[in-house]
């Protein structure tokens, strides 16, 4: 003969309540969990405040700026960035760095890419990059403004950078974040080639 157990509603009832129970104090505890993770990267975060990265401009050499008719220009420019981490506990990951060249607003030249690297602890890195533009289109009035400052005797060009990086602290990795650089190049006119810029500019940093 077989039994046949039966539960009442309210036994049922009372299992209910120690499920939902049960639900809402493993939520509470990963809640909790994930809170305190939060707090603690913000506490380190402010703690240690990184400071964005330093740039300067040592070099920037005009191999070429030509226009092959009234709109299109051919541009080579070679130049040296050095960078510095100052901060003295977090490291930085740099990411999809792209370097161009711009004149009065004008794009003169193509991205170029650097390749991503990581920066220790108040360390330094020269970066080099060869900026290049083949029949780009510039304003019709690309050639007066270039003539106007050839006059005066010096071109003013913006070399920038844009890109991510990252901050490490230990084994923590931030996520990215967004690098603009902004370097002013005063090169002066004369009759030797390249034309060059050696002055060693401070560049505008923003994270």
């Amino acid at each position: 003969m077989s039994q046949i157990s039966t539960r009442s509603p309210k036994h049922c009832g009372k299992q209910g309540v120690n499920i939902d129970k049960l639900y809402k104090k493993l939520f509470f505890a990963f809640s909790t969990l994930f809170t305190t993770l939060l707090s603690l990267i913000l506490i380190i975060y402010l703690i240690l405040k990184p400071t964005k990265p330093e740039f300067s401009l040592n070099q920037a050499d005009i191999y070429q700026l030509n226009l092959s008719n009234s709109h299109l220009l051919n541009s080579s420019i070679q130049l040296t960035l050095f960078s510095k981490n100052p901060n003295q506990k977090v490291g930085i990951f740099y990411d999809e760095l792209q370097v161009y060249a711009s004149y009065k607003g004008q794009q003169i030249t193509l991205y170029t890419s650097l390749p991503p690297f990581y920066q220790g602890h108040q360390d330094s890195n020269l970066l080099t990059a060869s900026l290049v533009g083949n029949g780009l289109p510039v304003a019709p009035s690309f050639g007066y403004e270039v003539g106007r400052d050839q006059t005066a005797g010096r071109l003013v060009l913006n070399l920038k950078v844009n890109g991510r990086l990252r901050w490490k602290v230990g084994t923590w990795v931030s996520g990215r974040y967004r690098l603009n650089v902004n370097c002013v190049a005063i090169i002066p006119f004369g009759s030797s080639s390249p034309l060059s810029s050696k002055q060693g500019t401070q560049c505008s940093t923003s994270v």
